[in-house]
């Protein structure tokens, strides 16, 4: 029987996807920019159905995210296997406002897909998207874009390769430029395959955005020069507002043992024709033909919601419970934590207790105190059980629906003047900060059940004291937790990027630092549904 594969493969938040064939095992990695744990994992034995395995990046031995801005950490990461080890490539970006780039690229390594991973060895900071390609020869290459902050040059400046001796952990030679990309520009994301005698390169044009592609040159020679595709794009949705599936780009194949061939690509579905995406942007996959000439192609080069899975056993994973009693003793694998990793000394998980100690602001990019899991339905419910004693109006509590520093929705409590608790809600909206009325007074001591509820475009934030949930009666935008507002301009330059997802998590300030935290009994989500009253 011939089974299917359902578009998106990874739901929410899981862009950049590099898929990898380990025996019988399938892995995608894909980006998590200023969230721990960095670069998220993914597995499948038939491409069908896939389970998180958490991130790669769990400590501060391994990634530093301390005052990365937003959608900056983490960018494209490259998985690989070789010498029987899984080798990680991946980019750390600390600045990329008014024209410049800090950023640094890394190498680790692991026996297995789950570690444990060696220190991760720094290679350059010539750009970003790296990847390594391992040739039949015994040879490595990394390649990545190559970045050019002149600002009298395009700052995309093709892609370039440089030859990677896995024994050393050391660079070898100078780069090369193999291709400068096409008309569509924004060369990046390069993946390099062999196949039949050529070498395929792969690589993402014309942006992150609406615009967004994926391309194919091949060359006899690995250091080219390379011959683009004369059909045009591998795959993009720019021709057509109407697909369900947009910003299709950024690809990279595996082969079945069988010879047959998929794209995991990035793709994203927005609320309305090339409208806000609050999903971010997703991983889908598209089966890959090749001609009688030797080049690979998607069925009219546009990704599809629902394509054949590959002749391959069914492997179906146990579906993970709505509900998470915290009975494990660390966070499962749906979790993720703001720039700083989930250490003891401000979270602990105890059976059916998860204790946050506050941290810094909404706007702290140093110690923030958020554990969230992402967005993956137009309609889902994320609810929590609170138990919070604030002493002042320094100390808050609650659930977000959040997308960065600039872009979230709270529902809290905190202290009044004279010390009573109340429940509150709060937004910020392009860094604007607004409170929302109504209050409610709440009981010393009493926990409380705190509800979010997103219906495509609509948030809507309700509360239970020992009785079913009620509304707070305020309309909140759901579509400001999007990659398309977050953006940010200032005299035509954009400063901030939105590269990530809309997530709902739990979150804890202590602003005078007095040492409050905040106990959560259960965190339950529910997609395809709304709250029922």
């Amino acid at each position: 029987m011939q089974h299917t594969i359902h578009n998106p493969v990874l739901r929410g938040f899981e862009p950049d996807p590099s898929i990898l064939r380990v025996g019988e095992d399938y892995y995608i990695a894909t980006s998590t920019f200023e969230w721990y744990p960095g670069v998220r994992l993914h597995h499948s034995r038939d491409l069908v159905n896939w389970r998180p395995l958490g991130g790669i990046l769990d400590s501060r031995r391994l990634l530093d995210l301390t005052g990365v801005p937003d959608s900056g950490g983490i960018w494209a990461p490259g998985l690989s296997y070789a010498d029987g080890l899984f080798h990680l490539v991946f980019t750390v970006v600390d600045t990329y406002a008014k024209g410049w780039k800090d950023l640094a690229n890394y190498v680790t390594t692991a026996p297995s897909a789950e570690g444990p991973w060696s220190d991760p060895v720094p290679l350059h900071g010539r750009g970003f998207d790296v990847s390594l390609f391992h040739d039949d020869d015994g040879r490595s290459w990394l390649l990545n874009m190559r970045l050019d902050w002149r600002p009298d040059h395009p700052g995309f400046a093709g892609i370039e390769v440089r030859e990677y001796d896995r024994a050393s952990g050391k660079l070898l030679g100078e780069p090369r430029t193999l291709t400068a990309g096409t008309a569509a520009g924004v060369a990046e994301g390069p993946h390099l395959y062999r196949r039949d005698g050529w070498y395929y390169l792969v690589h993402a044009e014309g942006g992150t955005g609406y615009e967004h592609g994926a391309v194919v040159a091949r060359s006899r020679d690995l250091l080219g020069p390379y011959e683009p595709d004369p059909a045009g794009p591998l795959l993009t949705s720019r021709h057509d507002p109407t697909l369900e599936l947009q910003k299709a780009g950024h690809c990279s194949l595996v082969e079945t043992p069988n010879g047959q061939w998929y794209a995991a690509h990035i793709t994203a579905r927005p609320y309305t024709e090339r409208g806000r995406c609050v999903l971010g942007r997703e991983t889908a996959l598209q089966p890959v033909t090749w001609t009688e000439d030797g080049w690979p192609r998607i069925a009219g080069a546009l990704a599809a919601v629902t394509v054949p899975a590959p002749d391959l056993p069914r492997a179906p994973w146990p579906l993970p419970p709505e509900t998470d009693r915290f009975d494990a003793p660390r966070l499962g694998p749906d979790w993720s934590t703001l720039r700083r990793p989930a250490t003891p000394d401000w979270i602990e998980s105890a059976p059916g207790r998860l204790r946050v100690h506050g941290g810094q602001s909404p706007a702290g990019r140093r110690a923030p105190s958020l554990v969230a899991r992402r967005v993956t339905a137009q309609q889902c419910v994320f609810s929590t059980e609170l138990s919070f004693a604030p002493g002042t109006s320094d100390h808050m509590a609650g659930l977000t629906a959040y997308y960065n520093t600039h872009n979230w929705h709270y529902l809290y409590v905190t202290a009044e003047d004279d010390g009573s608790p109340v429940l509150k809600a709060l937004s910020c909206v392009a860094g604007r900060t607004l409170a929302h009325p109504p209050q409610v007074p709440l009981e010393p001591g009493r926990p409380v059940t705190l509800y979010a509820e997103l219906d495509g475009p609509s948030l809507r934030f309700s509360y239970g004291i020992g009785h079913g949930p009620s509304v707070l009666s305020v309309d909140l935008d759901a579509t400001v937790l999007s990659d398309e507002h977050a953006d940010e301009f200032h005299d035509g330059q954009l400063t901030v990027f939105g590269f990530t997802g809309a997530m709902l998590g739990l979150w804890v300030q202590d602003l005078d630092g007095t040492g409050v935290y905040a106990d959560f009994s259960h965190a339950t989500y529910r997609t395809g549904r709304t709250l029922d009253r």
